[in-house]
């Protein structure tokens, strides 16, 4: 069976701009009519289904691009792959669903609700907040697989680890205001600092995610990146440059 572009369109829910863009970057090639109109055979379709599904995902195109075109590529696996990552999506958001539902009810009816339960409330909403405001860009560099891993590293906290976290967060403004007024990256207030914080990212990356190199890509992100900037600068004037540069001073030694 075969499409036009624009009934591949309406049938996949995507606008005609979309797919041409897609054939413009690589991701979908479709053969041409004798009139040269653009027709989409079954593995396109197939193919255009797995594009949607890691957009879906949080992957950004040329990824997408790398996987798909990859000799070993499965479409089997990528399917039971984002299936997975779909029920554990739904299983999170149903028990955000049932927290919400708590707190209404303590608050409309008077209903008992527990620390623990405000708590589960409190971590899924955080989780749910920073997956809306970095999830693409943090699922495009480290991929879906260590992001979920993440997650669930997260939601399995309980309070006390989750108050050790933010208490840390906050010794780490406090010590990166140090080390800036040395001026000095590589000193040893520097050093102290680097050391927290990548003692504060093996609280939420999953077991065996951190590297050097990943630490310093890292910190090149909180220079890049307006929002990370902005959250370190408000802290500490130039606090994300100084950060940065201490850093990957720290991860290359």
């Amino acid at each position: 069976m075969s499409y036009t572009v624009k009934s591949l369109s309406e049938m996949a829910g995507v606008s005609v701009r979309t797919l041409h863009y897609y054939e413009e970057v690589g991701l979908l090639s479709p053969k041409r009519s004798a009139s040269n109109y653009r027709i989409y055979d079954e593995a396109d379709v197939q193919r255009l289904q797995q594009i949607l599904l890691y957009r879906d995902a949080g992957m950004a195109l040329e990824e997408i691009r790398r996987v798909l075109d990859a000799p070993g590529f499965d479409v089997r696996d990528a399917l039971h792959e984002h299936l997975e990552r779909l029920e554990r999506r739904r299983d999170e958001t149903d028990a955000m669903i049932a927290s919400v539902r708590k707190t209404i009810g303590h608050l409309e009816r008077g209903v008992s609700m527990s620390d623990k339960d405000k708590f589960e409330g409190m971590k899924r909403q955080a989780v749910e907040e920073n997956e809306r405001a970095y999830g693409k860009e943090a699922r495009a560099l480290y991929g879906n697989e260590a992001i979920d891993a993440s997650r669930e590293k997260v939601l399995a906290m309980d309070e006390e680890e989750w108050e050790s976290a933010e208490e840390l967060a906050a010794a780490i403004l406090e010590q990166l205001a140090k080390a800036a007024a040395t001026g000095d990256p590589e000193g040893d207030a520097a050093r102290r600092l680097c050391a927290m914080h990548k003692r504060w990212l093996c609280m939420y990356w999953p077991d065996g995610m951190y590297t050097p190199e990943a630490h310093a890509s890292l910190a090149e992100g909180y220079v890049a990146d307006e929002r990370f900037r902005a959250y370190y600068d408000e802290a500490v004037s130039g606090g994300a440059q100084f950060l940065r540069d201490a850093v990957c001073a720290y991860c290359a030694r």
